[in-house]
């Protein structure tokens, strides 16, 4: 993959620690970092200038980006993806579809916006981490290369850890615990003690339904549920209408 950027340090910093490193050194993942300054004519290698029609803001030039996307074999450019405000919010299962992917390039937005003619003629994919504004796109590249890296092969020791993490199946994850069994007054559940693995698992699946239930209903509604999944949820109502 690429990111194209005018922060290189920045994201090349990403890239030094935690999953991200792991799955560099292994070969998982390979970046390739595209300054856009490299494709500046002037002597300030400026990449940004006043919009057209006045207003306040900056934008950024189409010539460097042009230049900058250009310079990538079509192969490792790949899909493309403009990190932006404007863009469709990422989820968990847009990660898992960029793992599946050969290669793709991120294009780090900046300052007022990027030069329209860059999405009339590359036709970017729009990437948003949500309704908020960042000073770049750094920071979003950064979320979604550890997001990607952690869901390939042999990147993380226990891949299950992975998969079962919240929204990995489109839900919430449950709550864990560790030692010491008791803490303040405060007590594992019993079943986590059992050693009987099918009561754990259900155990887990019932209170990721109840924790999904309780803060985001909404992704309940967008799945269609399991006949073992829709029990536990009716469990889940009884037991709460009768604490009420």
């Amino acid at each position: 993959m690429a990111v194209v950027t005018f922060f290189p340090e920045l994201v090349r910093a990403f890239l030094a620690e935690g999953v991200l490193r792991v799955a560099t050194a292994k070969r998982a993942l390979e970046v390739r970092v595209v300054d856009l300054r490299d494709f500046t004519r002037d002597r300030h290698r400026t990449v940004d200038d006043a919009p057209f029609g006045g207003g306040p803001g900056m934008v950024l030039k189409p010539e460097p980006v042009f230049e900058a996307l250009e310079s990538l074999p079509a192969e490792e450019r790949g899909r493309l993806l403009l990190l932006s405000p404007q863009g469709r919010v990422f989820d968990q299962a847009w990660a898992r579809e960029l793992a599946g992917e050969r290669s793709f390039t991120l294009l780090s937005g900046h300052y007022k916006a990027v030069d329209e003619r860059v999405l009339e003629h590359f036709g970017p994919e729009e990437l948003s981490l949500g309704d908020y504004v960042l000073s770049g796109g750094e920071l979003a590249a950064g979320v979604v290369m550890d997001s990607v890296a952690r869901l390939l092969p042999g990147v993380l020791s226990d891949f299950e850890s992975a998969a079962g993490d919240s929204f990995y199946e489109g839900r919430l994850d449950c709550a864990y615990y560790t030692r010491p069994a008791e803490y303040r007054g405060m007590k594992v559940p019993e079943v986590l003690l059992s050693g009987n693995h099918a009561l754990i698992e259900r155990h887990r699946r019932k209170e990721a339904l109840r924790r999904t239930l309780e803060r985001r209903k909404d992704l309940l509604e967008k799945q269609e549920l399991t006949q073992e999944e829709k029990r536990l949820l009716a469990e889940i109502r009884r037991e709460d209408e009768a604490a009420s």
